[in-house]
């Protein structure tokens, strides 16, 4: 059962990982239905990660998705060529969610190489394709360390107020990424934490029990307007304090 955290925030313990898949899965699916029948597509920010793979798997598989209306971005993506292993582009189109889609209503972060650049030239796109809309949907997993899409703890992004996407470099993994913003995720009409498993427990339970501002990014996530959806396993959220 779906249950409100505080005015950001709703979560839902699922029973087990594959329980968790299954209802990411129509979720997605229920949320693509809705908003191609109110404005004839779906804008979707997908996720690197485990458990969004799953999630893409199943869902290439479903009779249900009308996917000439879909519309696929990134909330962020490591600084490799679409073919690296690494990259979060090739999980996906591993998977087979992008073979029904439309070459252009995809829409790859091109990490590899002139990142900034590329970054400005990514929310450019973005704001040219929503226009006065906001994203339908933002898949986002969280890091035992509380990263979200590519916003790790003292890293420079964290404090961008004026950009959708940019260019983050990641001390501690010594690499550039790029990566929805705050404002960027913030504009999800639906904003999907997905953590599942025993790895989780100690981050799930800081993140949702921290102030706003705090040393774990994911802390971050959701607004009055556009709140975010934690979906948990049990094993997740084993430690998890409620109010």
């Amino acid at each position: 059962m779906l249950k409100s955290w505080d005015d950001r925030r709703d979560f839902i313990i699922l029973n087990n990982k594959e329980e968790a898949i299954d209802f990411s899965v129509e979720h997605w699916i229920h949320s693509s239905q809705r908003a191609i029948q109110r404005k004839g597509s779906f804008t979707v920010a997908l996720s690197g990660g485990s458990t969004p793979r799953a999630i893409y798997e199943k869902l290439a598989k479903s009779p249900e998705i009308q996917w000439d209306k879909i519309y696929l971005f990134w909330s962020d993506e490591r600084a490799v060529p679409p073919d690296h292993p690494e990259s979060n582009y090739h999980m996906v189109t591993e998977t087979g969610l992008t073979k029904q889609i439309p070459p252009s209503q995809i829409f790859r972060m091109k990490a590899e190489n002139h990142i900034e650049q590329n970054a400005r030239d990514y929310e450019k796109k973005l704001r040219h394709h929503l226009k006065e809309h906001s994203m339908d949907l933002v898949m986002l997993g969280v890091g035992e360390d509380g990263h979200i899409a590519s916003l790790f703890p003292d890293t420079p992004a964290l404090d961008m107020s004026d950009q959708l996407i940019t260019s983050n470099y990641i001390p501690a993994k010594k690499s550039w990424r790029m990566t929805f913003t705050y404002p960027g995720i913030h504009l999800g009409s639906h904003i999907v934490i997905y953590a599942l498993g025993e790895t989780k427990q100690a981050i799930v339970n800081k993140a949702l029990n921290a102030a706003i501002i705090s040393p774990w990014p994911a802390s971050r996530i959701g607004t009055a307007e556009h709140k975010s959806l934690w979906i948990l396993d049990k094993q997740a959220a084993l430690k998890l304090k409620t109010q």
